[in-house]
């Protein structure tokens, strides 16, 4: 497919392997969220543009590129997406956060949205989505299409685990969104889980039932 990269780099798999596990604790869990964050955001921002700046060194003044522009504009899926935040603002402390709030109806399945506040102006930003389970599309889908018609337009998507029924709705939807993902997992269940998946990632990031 288009416009999607699935991560391959032996880091990731060893560290979602680490968030399969049952036994693995929430402190744990959390901390290989934000650090498999990290690993997928330096392939995700890969195209940042850049421009060239004067800069002072000890030595001499000399031409050295610098990010171009507005800078990155963060919007995790809440609440799970909250766990992958830090991971890049490790490698852009500038970026600013936007938030989208969104639940899962429990009986039809489908989000149900109650909340969008994004960093002005949007339309200038790089805006990476993320959100640490890529299932059946739809919070997705409908946080991309809060955002665009918010005016934003250079929008990429970063997931942990996706099922292949999400993602093959997610491109179908936004086909001009880059999506990235840690690892393509084999299927949904009846109750649109992932399998083998790794459970419910917010209740594992904040410790809850």
């Amino acid at each position: 497919m288009e416009n999607v990269m699935i991560m391959e780099h032996p880091l990731i798999k060893h560290k979602i392997s680490m968030l399969r596990d049952k036994k693995t604790g929430t402190n744990e869990f959390r901390k290989l969220v934000e650090e498999i964050a990290m690993l997928e955001g330096y392939e995700a921002l890969a195209d940042l543009p850049l421009e060239d700046r004067e800069v002072d060194t000890p030595i001499e003044t000399c031409i050295t590129p610098m990010i171009a522009g507005r800078k990155l504009a963060i919007v995790p899926i809440l609440r799970a997406g909250l766990g992958m935040v830090q991971g890049l603002l490790s490698l852009c402390p500038t970026a600013k956060v936007g938030h989208i709030g969104m639940y899962r109806d429990e009986t039809t399945h489908e989000p149900v949205p109650y909340y969008c506040k994004l960093p002005k102006p949007i339309e200038e930003r790089t805006i990476v989505v993320m959100d640490p389970m890529l299932a059946t599309g739809g919070s997705a889908i409908d946080a991309i299409n809060q955002i665009k018609a918010l005016g934003g337009k250079h929008i990429k998507f970063m997931c942990i685990i996706a099922a292949p029924e999400g993602l093959e709705k997610l491109h179908a939807a936004h086909p001009d969104v880059q999506i990235y993902i840690g690892n393509l997992d084999r299927q949904l269940n009846s109750d649109a889980y992932i399998c083998p998946g790794l459970g419910d990632a917010g209740d594992r990031i904040f410790g809850t039932k």
